[in-house]
Formats: C-alpha cells, structure tokens, sequence
C-alpha cells in the first residue's frame, strides 16, 4: 500500500512511452525483415538482385539539367510555389496523352497528380475501406500495397496467380466465400501488366471475363500499372481502365518510365472518386511538389520521351536476357523461373526444404541479395520464393550474382540433407515498403 506522499509504484519500464497512445491500427504496421541488411548490402561488392531501382543512367542528364536550370529561371516563382492538390493543369493533360498509348481515354479533371503511385494507393485504401474490409489481390502482390491495405486494418484475400496472371475461376471463388461469410470486399486490387513481384501478365484473353466478375459482386478494381511501357516487344496491352472507365480506378507513375526520384505519379479516377481523391491529397500532403511535377512536364515537352522508353526497354531487355541464361547454367535442380517479357522482375521458386528468408543473412554474406517471398504475401506464404531484380546491375553483375546465389541455394540444399529442412514461419502482417522492395 503506497502511504501519502509517497510516491507511487513504477510498472516495467517501456523502450516506448508513447505505447499505449498509438491508434490501434498501428498495430498490424512491421518494418521490412530485410530493412536491415541492405546496410551491408549497398556495399560495393554485393550483387544487389533486390531492388526495383530503374537504370538512370540511361537518361539524358546533360539536357535534363538544363532544361531544369531554365525551368527554374524562367518559371521559378510558381514552380517553386505551393500548387493545387489536384496537381499542375499541364501536366495532368500529357498524362493523359501517355495513358492514351495503352487505350484510355482520360479526361485531365479525373486526373489526380500524387507524390508517387504510394500515394495514390495509400489515398484509393483511405476512402474506400473501413476497418475489417477485404481487399482481394493477387498471390504474391506488391509489398508496398500490402502495408497500405494493413495500415488502413483492411484484411487481404490472395487469389492465385498462373502464367497468363489473376485466374479468373479463382477470383469468382474468392468473391463468392466471402460473400458466404458476409465479408464486405470493397476492391480488387492488381497489377495485370509485367507484375511485381510475380513478372507474368494478365492475358487480354482474360481481362474483360475479371472486370465482369467485378461488376457482378459489385467490387471496384484499383488496376496499378507502373511497367505497361516496358514491354520487351514494344507491345502495350489494353488496360482495364480503358475496358471499363466506370468501375476502375487506374494507378500510373513516371518512377519506371523516367525518374523515380521525382516521385511524381497519378490516379485517374471515376468523376465522383475523384472529388474524394483531391481531398485525401490535401490532407495527406496539402498539394504534390509543384517543381517536380513541372519538371516531368517540361521532359515531356522537350524531349523524346517515347524514344527514351524504347531506350529503357532495349536496355532492360538485355538485362532479362542475362539473368535468364545465368538461371539456366547455374540454378540447382528443382528451381524454377518464369520469363517475363517486361518490367523488372523474376520471381524464382527453390527446391524444397529451403526458406529463402531464412537464407537471406547468409546470402548477403556471400555478397548478393534479393527480396525473399514471404514479404509479398499478407498469409505467410512465399517461404520458397524469391524476386530477382534485373533492372539495375550491369548484364555482367547480374550474371555474377545469380551464380552466387546458385551456390548458396546449393549450400542450403547440403544444409537440408544433413540437418532436415528449415521449418516454414508464418508472418504476422505485410511488410512495409521500402526503397529495396520497391
């Protein structure tokens, strides 16, 4: 018993004095497992297989800087001024003009400027779903768009995946169990084009049989489609916005196609999701970078940005090339890969008994790195897969840091033989994104 004026028993001392003030939906929010080593794995002499980092060396730096430095002496009071949530008039009519490439016909007032596609999909979760909200998506899906849905205490339904993307059977299952069990499924969430993290796309074949079953059940679609451009053929397949302007909600971003520093990416949305998105942005941000946005324009205008697409493919193309012969003579027996004809990725399956989680510590030692499975899955799923990122080593260190990896896949395997295969771990949540699983 504490006598007057003494003063009270102190609990265990918590590292946080702030805990029990957090919101509860802080709770399902983890850094990235990975975060961590990619401290030691920016060193010079790791191969670095993990990040979705786009190949700037491509670009034309020289011209760019001085359109940016007349940009600034020319337009310098309004570009470096706030501006509109909505983002600069200019801008949000080229991108327009660039979404008309794959079949969309946008309107600039349905187009909301963002400070990348994160935004965006961050604002989509934000007025769409309530706590307890399912969101369906594919298995795996972008790591990034996992913490959103968990930010905003949605819960994620994956539906399986096959070499022509989402299975549409799969989807109306999905749909159909959760209307049995009273779940409210607000959106569908994909990435038909060269996906991330899977690298398969979503064949034409199939689009318009997905948007039905959408329409049927009553459930948006949130198509993001950042690589559309990036196919290694020079092909653009017809995006889902453009097959159904009313029920989808379509995610684009300048982060592939020219810089990803610029953070500079867009929602084009129904009419009336619109107004909704504009006040999201105003609550998140005030208003997107004025600058940044004005200096995509001014690229826009002044150079050849579609030529400098096809650039960015040939050079993408050729890193493809090198990590699918490198897979062929080095992986051990029992691996699998697809071949993806665009974007940045292969996603890898490895012989059983191996958690590429579990292995990553030893392979960064062994000077490579990638992003293992489990992050692109909300269920613990994954625990055998892997992503390899083609889209920034040189065709040479690509072709070395799979050999790396084949021999610690191989280590792994003597591992296994000796002391029996390492347990599968169950996640609690979606990792956060961060610049290494981008």
């Amino acid at each position: 018993m504490t006598m007057p004026g003494q003063p009270a028993k102190q609990g265990p001392r918590s590292l946080d004095p702030h805990l029990r003030r957090y919101a509860a939906r802080t709770a399902g929010m983890t850094a990235s497992e990975i975060r961590a080593l990619f401290a030691v794995a920016s060193r010079p002499e790791v191969v670095s297989l993990a990040g979705g980092m786009p190949h700037l060396a491509a670009l034309p730096l020289e011209s760019l800087s001085a359109e940016i430095g007349q940009l600034v002496a020319s337009e310098g009071l309004v570009a470096l001024q706030y501006g509109s949530a909505h983002g600069v008039p200019l801008l949000r009519e080229q991108i327009c003009d660039v979404m008309a490439l794959e079949g969309i016909n946008g309107h600039p007032d349905d187009v909301v400027v963002t400070v990348g596609s994160q935004m965006g999909l961050d604002m989509v979760t934000r007025i769409f779903c309530d706590p307890g909200d399912v969101v369906i998506a594919e298995g795996p899906s972008y790591v990034g768009a996992l913490g959103s849905f968990t930010a905003y205490q949605a819960q994620v339904v994956h539906v399986a995946m096959d070499a022509d993307g989402l299975v549409p059977s799969l989807l109306r299952e999905a749909l159909e169990a959760c209307k049995r069990a009273g779940q409210r499924v607000k959106f569908l969430y994909t990435i038909p084009n060269f996906h991330n993290p899977a690298g398969v796309t979503l064949a034409v074949s199939r689009r318009a049989e997905i948007l039905e079953i959408c329409r049927s059940y009553g459930v948006l679609v949130v198509e993001d489609n950042p690589y559309g451009l990036l196919g290694f053929d020079g092909q653009t397949y017809p995006a889902l916005r453009s097959m159904d302007p009313d029920n989808v909600v379509y995610l684009g971003s300048f982060s592939k196609t020219f810089a990803a520093g610029l953070r500079v990416g867009w929602v084009l949305a129904p009419h009336a999701v619109r107004e909704k998105l504009v006040l999201a942005a105003e609550s998140a941000t005030l208003c997107p970078p004025t600058l940044n946005q004005m200096v995509v324009s001014r690229y826009l205008s002044t150079q050849d940005w579609k030529g400098q697409i096809k650039t960015y493919r040939e050079a993408y193309r050729e890193r493809r090339d090198a990590a699918i012969s490198a897979l062929e003579q080095h992986m051990p027996q029992g691996s699998t890969w697809n071949i993806p004809n665009g974007g940045f990725y292969v996603w890898v399956t490895v012989p059983e008994g191996i958690d590429t989680k579990a292995m990553l510590p030893r392979a960064v030692t062994a000077r490579v790195a990638y992003a293992s499975g489990t992050g692109f899955y909300a269920d613990g799923f994954g625990s055998r897969q892997l992503r390899i990122s083609y889209c920034y080593p040189t065709p040479e260190r690509i072709r070395e840091g799979v050999r790396r990896l084949a021999n610690v896949i191989e280590d792994e395997m003597q591992l296994a033989a000796t002391f029996g295969a390492t347990p599968g771990r169950q996640l609690s949540g979606p990792q956060a994104p961060s610049p290494d699983t981008a």
